[in-house]
C-alpha cells in the first residue's frame, strides 16, 4: 500500500460514506497516522440520489472527492482499493492491493440493499445505493421512453410506460414524486408522441400506509400529494416475483413493466474475519456497546448502517440514515483521542434532529419532534438542510442553481443518455453466458 512506518497510532478506516467521512475530518489535526480505506475515490450524498436518477442532478453534484479530505495532512492518506477480510489477531486488514496492519480499526462499510432473498427480484430488478447505479435507472427510464416512441406494440409501449417502485420509505416517495414530475413536466414538451396519461407509476408498500417510519400525520400528508400528483398506491402490497417483465404480488395485483425500482430495504455490509458472535445476523450489523466497540473487541469499532448499538429508546438500533453516523463518526473521533491519552471513554448518545421526506414541487413532510408539517414550508425547510449537509461549497452552489433553475423553468437539464444501460445489460449477459 506505500503507507510509510510511523511513530503515531495508526487508525484504519473502512468506507468513506458519512460515518467514515465524519470520522476522517476530525482527525486530520490528531496525533495519528489516518488511512481512509474505501472501493470509490469519492463521497456520496446518498439522499440526493434519487434526483440523479431522475435527471434532475448530475452526480458529479452530490459526490466528493475523498482525497480532498486527506490532502491536507502528511498524516493521513487514501487508498482505493477493496477489501477483502480482517485478520484480528494480527491487527492486518486484507485488499486488493495489499495488507495493512493497525492499531485501530473502524468499520464504516454502511449498508447495501437487502433484496429479503428474493434472487429473480435481486438479477431483474434496478436498485439505487450507488453512483452508477443512479446513472443506470437515468438511463432506463430516458431509453424506454425512447423506446414508447416508435413501437407499434401496444402492450409494449403499455409496459414501457409502467414504472413500479418498491417500497414506499422516503427513498421510494421521493422517486416516485420526482418520476411523476418528469411526466407531468417534461414529456409534453419532450416526447409530443406520448401522451402523459399513458405514463403510469406505480407505489408498492407492504406496509398499511406510506412512510412507515414517519408520524401518520407525515404519512397522511405524504399519500395525499402523491396522489395530487398521479401516482398510484398499492399498500398491504408484497412483491413476490420479477422476471423483467412481470410484477406479481401477494393480491390480485399484477403489472406489466419494464421499469421496476427496489426500494423496499437494507441491511448491513460486513467485512469477513470477525468473530460470528459479533453480527446480529437478522440486520446483519455489528453488535457495538456505548462506545462503538464490535462486541468482542477493545480496538475494532462500527460506525454508521453497519453499527448496532441496542439501547432503551433504540431496542434495534438507531435509524440506517445520514444523521446517526455523522453524529457516531464525530463522537468516535473524541473517544479514539481518549483512548490513546489512556481516559476513559464516553457513551454515544444519539441526538434525533427529526425526519423529512420530500414528494416534489412544493411538497414536503417533516417530523421535528412535537412539530409536524407538510406542504411549501416543509419542502423549503428539507432544501436548506440537504444544502446544509451537501460536502463542498461547489456542490451546494451547483445544486442550488439546479435547483433554481427546475424551479422557474419546470425543467430537468440532466436529462442525458450518457452510459445506455440496456446495451451494457445485453454485453454483461453474454459475457455471462460465455
Amino acid at each position: 500500500m506505500n503507507i510509510p512506518q510511523s511513530d503515531l497510532p495508526r487508525v484504519v478506516i473502512i468506507g468513506g460514506g458519512f460515518a467514515g467521512m465524519a470520522l476522517a475530518r476530525k482527525l486530520l489535526k490528531e496525533d495519528v497516522q489516518m488511512v481512509l480505506l474505501d472501493r470509490h475515490n469519492y463521497h456520496t450524498f446518498q439522499p440526493l440520489l434519487y434526483q440523479v436518477s431522475t435527471a434532475s442532478l448530475e452526480p458529479d453534484s452530490i459526490a466528493y472527492p475523498l482525497r480532498k479530505i486527506t490532502r491536507d495532512s502528511k498524516k493521513c492518506f487514501f487508498r482505493l482499493t477493496e477489501v477483502s477480510s480482517i485478520s484480528p489477531e494480527t491487527n492486518t486488514v486484507h485488499t486488493n492491493i495489499g495488507d495493512i496492519v493497525y492499531d485501530y480499526l473502524v468499520i464504516a462499510t454502511g449498508s447495501k440493499t437487502n433484496f429479503f432473498g428474493n434472487k429473480s427480484i435481486e438479477k431483474n430488478g434496478m436498485w439505487m445505493k450507488t453512483v452508477p447505479q443512479a446513472l443506470n435507472i437515468r438511463s432506463l427510464i430516458l431509453e424506454n421512453l425512447e423506446q414508447a416512441v416508435i413501437t407499434d406494440d401496444v402492450e409494449k409501449r403499455k409496459a414501457l410506460l409502467n414504472f413500479v417502485i418498491v417500497g414506499a420509505g422516503p427513498t421510494g416517495v421521493e422517486l416516485s414524486g420526482a418520476i411523476a414530475e418528469l411526466r407531468n413536466n417534461i414529456v409534453p414538451k419532450d416526447y409530443p408522441d406520448i401522451d402523459p396519461n399513458e405514463m403510469n407509476i406505480h407505489l408498492l408498500e407492504g406496509l398499511s400506509r406510506v412512510l412507515p417510519p414517519m408520524s401518520e400525520e407525515a404519512s397522511k400528508k405524504a399519500d395525499k400529494f402523491l396522489k395530487e400528483l398521479g401516482v398510484h398506491i398499492h399498500l398491504n402490497t408484497m412483491v413476490e416475483n420479477y422476471d423483467g417483465h412481470l410484477v406479481k404480488t401477494n393480491t390480485d395485483l399484477a403489472l406489466k413493466t419494464e421499469t421496476f425500482i427496489w426500494s423496499a430495504g437494507v441491511t448491513g455490509a460486513p467485512v469477513k474475519g470477525l468473530n460470528a458472535s459479533a453480527i446480529v445476523e437478522k440486520a446483519n450489523r455489528y453488535e457495538v456497546n456505548a462506545f462503538n466497540q464490535i462486541k468482542g473487541y477493545e480496538n475494532i469499532f462500527a460506525i454508521g448502517d453497519i453499527a448496532l448499538m441496542q439501547s432503551e429508546d433504540f431496542p434495534k438500533g438507531h435509524p440506517m440514515v445520514a444523521q446517526p453516523a455523522l453524529q457516531q463518526g464525530k463522537h468516535l473521533a473524541k473517544n479514539l483521542k481518549r483512548l490513546i491519552k489512556g481516559e476513559k471513554l464516553e457513551p454515544f448518545d444519539y441526538y434525533d434532529k427529526g425526519t423529512m421526506a420530500t414528494v416534489g414541487r412544493n411538497r414536503a413532510v417533516v417530523d421535528l419532534g412535537k412539530f409536524k408539517f407538510g406542504g411549501f414550508l416543509a419542502w423549503f425547510v428539507w432544501m436548506f438542510v440537504h444544502l446544509w449537509f451537501l460536502i463542498g461549497f461547489r456542490n451546494r452552489l451547483v445544486t442550488f442553481f439546479n435547483w433554481v433553475y427546475n424551479y422557474i423553468n419546470f425543467d430537468k437539464a440532466a436529462r442525458l443518455i450518457v452510459r445506455p444501460f440496456k446495451a451494457n445489460k445485453e454485453i454483461m449477459e453474454v459475457d455471462e453466458d460465455v
